[in-house]
């Protein structure tokens, strides 16, 4: 279980240090998020989540990594800009770390904000547990009475899993009434993962750890989707959330709704005001009976043994977040011409018995290579032509997002992940300004990124 969902002010002498120094090891655990529910994964430090690292802006992070599993691993800093042989991404930056092997990972973190860490080395391993979430904190930041982490992830059916990756599983979607994901699903893809539990932090409601706040506090929630597949809607019961960061980076205008929608691999940052006393739940929402599980409560001074207030397992007539509503529509001229260059990229696949998920008709790693020069202003522009959503991922770089559903953003938001959504479109614009290599940009559902969903960004000179 994530020891700290709580997280305080860094402490001077940690700020003081030039470099912070982390050993990170895999190892094979028994996880246990509820009395009854016993799993084998895998962990870092023993933990599922890993260990929260922090570091402020600024100072470098070396990491050495140790493998003691007996599948081959790596760590991807999700959302960080770092040297391209830093990024983690085995078989394409550097070797996986085989049992008894290491690594280390040295590089000074950013953009400042929430991001994450996991295994890519294509082995599922992250499904079983390797991931921690990684804040960079930023000293322009507005200061917050109280300030939670919380990794909302899950237990994998294998037997699911493995069918899921045959294009054969059996399993329901679970998108809550109301969202448009369960709207465009009238038949079985055969691409759903069933869960076996859904946590916060390590642990089913109520066995997690009660999370305490005072009347009148101002408090900020670093929230993360470490799920290998699902998107995930949350709420918190009576209150309403101000998300002021996607994927760690500044929104150009807060937005306040009842409910966040957060695709796999995204982070939101979100406010809210204790208004009253009480206890309240904050929660996943979903058409999964199991998904009530995946809550965790916060109580004001002397309420933590009260019932707490919970909200339905729908989202009908509640404001959910969505990239529109961050990033406002409306009439806008569009350039007279794009930025070169521009990718077109169709997203398809999947079907009963189809295990291919492509990018322009290609599976990786015969997809269309986007070759981009240093400077460059690059844009994207994807089609899904598929009845899934799509929770596209670049890394080593911050992208634009401009465009969704054939509607300019007036306010473009800065993102390492998007969902492309079902039948759907969304504009990507970015500048090649990272450090030369090959850096990948793939479906952030496990499954569909290990059927083919998967290409790169390559450097040329």
């Amino acid at each position: 279980m994530l020891a700290v969902a709580s997280i305080p002010r860094l402490a001077r002498r940690a700020l003081a240090d030039d470099v912070v120094e982390v050993a990170l090891r895999s190892s094979p655990v028994r996880f246990s998020p509820g009395p009854s529910l016993h799993f084998s994964g895998v962990a870092y430090n023993g933990t599922i989540p890993g260990p929260l690292l922090r570091v402020a802006h600024g100072q470098r992070i070396r990491v050495r990594y140790v493998s003691d599993v007996n599948v081959p691993t790596s760590i991807h800093w999700h959302g960080m800009i770092l040297p391209n042989d830093m990024d983690g991404a085995a078989g394409i930056t550097q070797p996986a770390v085989r049992r008894g092997g290491s690594f280390v990972y040295d590089f000074a973190p950013g953009p400042p904000g929430t991001r994450w860490y996991h295994d890519h080395a294509f082995s599922l391993a992250s499904a079983r547990g390797l991931f921690g979430m990684f804040v960079v904190e930023d000293p322009n930041d507005d200061p917050a009475d109280r300030e939670f982490a919380l990794v909302f992830h899950d237990v994998p059916k294998w037997n699911s899993m493995e069918a899921a990756m045959r294009g054969r599983s059996a399993a329901p979607m679970s998108d809550p009434m109301g969202s448009g994901q369960s709207m465009q699903m009238m038949s079985q893809m055969g691409d759903e993962v069933a869960y076996a539990a859904h946590c916060i932090n390590g642990a089913t409601y109520p066995n997690g750890k009660k999370l305490a706040v005072n009347l009148g506090d101002r408090v900020r929630l670093r929230l993360l989707n470490a799920s290998p597949t699902q998107t995930r809607y949350i709420r918190l019961a009576g209150h309403e959330l101000v998300v002021t960061h996607a994927d760690g980076n500044p929104l150009a205008q807060a937005v306040t709704v009842d409910a966040l929608r957060i695709g796999a691999g995204e982070r939101f940052d979100a406010f809210f005001e204790v208004r009253r006393a009480g206890a309240f739940l904050l929660q996943g929402v979903s058409n999964d009976p199991l998904e009530s599980q995946q809550a965790v409560m916060l109580y004001t001074e002397g309420m933590e043994n009260a019932p707490a207030q919970t909200g339905p397992q729908r989202l009908d007539g509640l404001r959910v977040f969505s990239y529109e509503a961050a990033g406002g529509v409306g009439a806008q001229t569009k350039p007279a011409m794009e930025a070169r260059p521009t990718y077109d990229l169709v997203l398809a696949g999947g079907g009963w018995g189809n295990p291919r998920w492509t990018i322009e008709g290609k599976i990786w790693p015969n997809t269309p290579k986007l070759r981009v020069r240093r400077g460059e202003v690059v844009t994207v522009r994807f089609r899904n032509t598929s009845t899934m959503d799509h929770p596209m991922h670049l890394h080593g770089h911050t992208f634009m997002l401009t465009e969704v559903n054939e509607m300019p953003l007036l306010r473009p938001l800065a993102k390492d992940g998007s969902l492309v959504a079902a039948n759907g479109t969304a504009t990507w614009r970015f500048i090649a300004d990272s450090s030369p290599g090959r850096w990948l940009l793939h479906c952030h559902n496990e499954i569909h990124m290990n059927a083919g969903m998967m290409t790169e960004v390559v450097y040329i000179t």
